[in-house]
């Protein structure tokens, strides 16, 4: 495969903000990132938009700040934007919308959303240049896309943070939502060859490709949930979207090349993930910062990795591919929002808020009345399912325990 040339190809840009400066800095790191010569101005501009749970976790999904901040500069510069959710089968997007605050700033704005999941939104085949690397493996009968997407410039919008499969996750990973389907979890045990064959869709069907970074709250631990979060203070943006991947990646703590995505990517010359090649601008200093983060598992995930790479994979498709599937979609949604987030993630939640990003959080949206953060309780509906389907199983395993007294010979 030949090399893939573009402007800012390779560049990184960095920079150090605060809650008082952030937009301000934002406007900053896009103009050293050179967005003018990635985006084509005469295209309609997508902001693809990040929402990993339906509540508010710090470095969990596009910070608001982070939209606010790209649609200023840009709409000071004439784009057309528009912006872009996917839903995701454990995620609520419309209440993950307005719980991070989204809706408000596209709402201040005056930036239509187009969303990929309802019936009115076309899905086309999607024919690539060059061979994939998975992707035509995990979906024999065909690959489809977003019509919506194709022909326009697409700004990635992700947050500093590590993931379960991925190691980190980032502008990359932002694109497995809008790219594929409900089908997306097929390409699990192949994720990292899958985010390199959607690399090379949007290097196709995109006039312009940019990605700006989140890393004023930054994740660590099982990813891209129920982290730890840590206050950074970082932007980044790029015009490659593997050289900012390899950027975050760095600045957690983790060698680029042992992360396969972004190695597949440097080899086959997509973009740069060689730290060595890598050029930052702006605040430099910044980039050489390291901060160990640990990379994690939850309960959820390790039985996942169970069925996509360990002792279970040969029950992969009926698990996962089959009429079972909304078992393991029960699973995840029961473990995050019954367990995780009431007994763990609430404490989290509540001492982020405390200090000076998360009071920034708290005040998005005072002028509409969303003062504060959205702090669930237990999910009542996947309670009362879970509830449900343990009676179900007591009453079938009674049921069984039963017949097979009364089909056992009796003692005279």
């Amino acid at each position: 495969m030949k090399h893939v040339d573009f402007p800012g190809r390779g560049k990184v840009a960095i920079v150090r903000t605060s809650p008082k400066t952030v937009l301000d800095d934002y406007a900053r790191l896009m103009e050293l990132a050179g967005y003018r010569e990635v985006l084509p101005k005469d295209k309609t501009t997508l902001l693809k938009i990040n929402i990993s749970w339906q509540t508010w976790y710090p470095a969990c999904s596009t910070a608001p700040w982070q939209l606010e901040g790209v649609i200023r500069v840009l709409q000071r510069d004439g784009y057309d934007l528009v912006g872009v959710h996917n839903d995701t089968v454990v995620v609520d997007t419309s209440d993950g919308e307005a719980n991070n605050k989204h809706r408000y700033v596209t709402d201040k704005y005056g930036v239509p959303c187009v969303y990929i999941y309802l019936p009115e939104e076309r899905w086309v085949p999607y024919q690539p240049k060059q061979p994939f690397l998975v992707l035509d493996k995990v979906y024999p009968e065909g690959v489809v896309i977003p019509e919506v997407l194709i022909g326009k410039n697409i700004i990635q919008l992700p947050t500093v943070k590590t993931h379960v499969f991925t190691t980190i996750t980032g502008a990359m990973k932002n694109a497995f939502g809008g790219l594929l389907g409900r089908k997306r979890h097929w390409t699990h045990s192949v994720i990292h060859e899958t985010l390199v064959d959607l690399l090379m869709i949007q290097q196709d069907i995109h006039p312009g490709l940019f990605a700006v970074m989140d890393g004023t709250f930054a994740g660590d631990g099982p990813g891209p949930r129920a982290m730890h979060w840590h206050e950074k203070s970082i932007l980044m943006a790029s015009a490659d979207q593997v050289a900012i991947d390899a950027a975050s990646a760095m600045l957690q703590g983790f060698n680029p090349r042992t992360i396969p995505f972004l190695r597949i990517a440097d080899e086959l010359g997509l973009g740069v993930g060689d730290p060595a090649g890598i050029e930052f601008v702006g605040d430099e200093d910044a980039a050489a910062e390291r901060w160990n983060f640990v990379q994690e598992d939850t309960f959820a995930s390790q039985g996942q990795k169970l069925i996509y790479h360990g002792a279970l994979k040969p029950f992969e498709s009926l698990l996962l591919r089959s009429p079972l599937v909304p078992w393991s979609y029960f699973a995840s949604n029961f473990y995050h929002n019954v367990y995780w987030y009431p007994v763990v993630g609430r404490k989290r939640v509540e001492a982020a808020l405390e200090t000076p990003w998360g009071q920034l959080f708290a005040q998005y949206g005072a002028d509409a009345g969303l003062e504060g953060a959205v702090l669930p309780t237990v999910e009542t509906k996947t309670l009362v399912q879970g509830l449900g389907a343990a009676a179900g199983a007591l009453a079938v395993a009674g049921g069984g325990l039963a017949l097979l007294r009364a089909l056992s010979p009796r003692r005279k």
